[in-house]
């Protein structure tokens, strides 16, 4: 599979690349900034020293929105999809007909390892595949089964990420991680499988990896994942119980603080490398 074979398929019953862009994501496509944050979940008000927010769209029909944002000299499309692969890759396949040239994923994870505190900072280097929707973007044949596959970022951008997140953690006093993830398909089932997760070598869970690493590199734009760790499942600190407000401030102070910091600094090593 390619991304010429997944435009041509909506071109062929009358579709246009400005259409696949507004129609995904609710703005033309020259409107897309060169760097891109994308978001299941979290909003700009969520990391607010990241820059000045303006809405552009919002679509009710996907829930899909997205703002320019303005920090300095340097200016960022953020777009927030929705929650899980089939929403997330709605959102991040119609940057391949835009001017977009990187994109930092950003959100939540949960961890089964006791040394993953809430509120820490991951980094995924690879992702098992536990999604359905990949499957639609990896061949032809929609019947081959990718359960199981890994996937990974873009290697230089990656190792922009590594270096800014080593650099500011460290003045920060922020723990990070290596992110081994695995990415499920539903919360509420996944408790009944973290032993079969962890025995696949997984320290983290989320949702939307694996096919934001795959549908970026079918696009040819780099893309890596910074996570802020939200729950762990072993320490009985899950998303339904056991956090306390010291976790939850930590975790916020995490995003507010840190993030931006990071975010700008991976964006602007890029344009400058």
């Amino acid at each position: 599979m390619d991304f010429y074979t997944l435009t041509e398929g909506m071109k062929r019953f009358g579709s246009t690349e400005r259409d696949i862009c507004i129609h995904g994501l609710g703005i033309e496509p020259e409107m897309v900034n060169q760097n891109v944050v994308i978001a299941p979940w979290w909003e700009p008000n969520t990391l607010p020293k990241l820059g000045e927010a303006e809405l552009l769209s919002n679509l009710d029909s996907w829930g899909t929105k997205v703002w320019n944002i303005t920090h300095e000299k340097l200016n960022m499309t953020y777009i927030k999809t929705g929650i899980g692969a089939p929403c997330f890759l709605e959102g991040l396949l119609p940057l391949g007909v835009t001017g977009c040239k990187r994109i930092i994923f950003i959100g939540s994870v949960g961890s089964p390892d006791t040394g993953i505190g809430i509120g820490d900072i991951v980094l995924p280097a690879y992702s098992i595949c536990g999604d359905g929707t990949s499957r639609y973007i990896t061949s032809d044949d929609i019947t081959r089964d990718v359960f199981g596959d890994r996937v990974y970022p873009d290697s230089p951008m990656f190792a922009a990420l590594l270096a800014e997140t080593e650099r500011i953690c460290e003045e920060s006093h922020t723990k990070w991680h290596m992110g081994k993830t695995f990415s499920i398909d539903t919360i509420f089932a996944q408790y009944a499988h973290i032993d079969a997760i962890t025995a696949m070598g997984c320290n983290v869970i989320e949702m939307e990896t694996a096919v934001a690493f795959r549908g970026a590199a079918l696009m040819g734009i780099p893309l890596v994942a910074i996570f802020s760790v939200s729950d762990n499942t072993v320490t009985n600190k899950s998303l339904v119980s056991g956090r306390t407000d010291e976790d939850m401030e930590y975790r916020k102070y995490v995003r507010r603080e840190v993030f931006p910091n990071i975010i700008l600094s991976v964006f602007s090593r890029m344009v400058d490398a």
